[in-house]
């Protein structure tokens, strides 16, 4: 196997790990991760486990992700973070955890503080601190 060429049974793990994050399968991440995968692993788009499990409204996921240290302010390619995600998906629950987490309601484009704004989001934009 030459250096640009990637083991297809790493990537068949990879893309499992990643359905694990859209599915909302918090024990099969917790597993996976505490075995060796990293926390902030990204997809082909820059999109961390815990940004497709925040997207996709799986609130044990993003706890079980944040518990083992998910950096909850990892933009992806197009400068998203998951608190945007969650204000854009309406998931108010999943943005108190990561608010609690450390997430900065201002990085990201647009700013989770933008999509709150943008989408009438008064309670998150409470949240954000005005």
């Amino acid at each position: 196997m030459g250096a640009d060429e990637i083991d297809p049974e790493l990537l068949e793990l990879a893309g499992k790990v990643f359905d694990f994050a859209r599915r909302g399968d918090a024990a099969g991440l917790a597993a996976f991760v505490d075995a060796g995968v990293p926390v902030n692993l990204t997809n082909d788009a820059g999109d961390t486990l815990l940004m497709l499990a925040a997207y996709h409204g799986h609130d044990d996921a993003v706890a079980a992700l944040l518990e083992r240290s998910a950096d909850p302010n990892r933009t992806n390619d197009k400068g998203q973070t998951p608190l945007a995600g969650a204000v854009f998906k309406g998931e108010t629950g999943i943005a108190r955890l990561l608010t609690a987490a450390g997430a900065d309601p201002d990085a990201g484009t647009p700013s989770a503080r933008a999509a709150a704004v943008m989408f009438g989001k008064t309670d998150l934009l409470e949240l954000f601190g005005a």
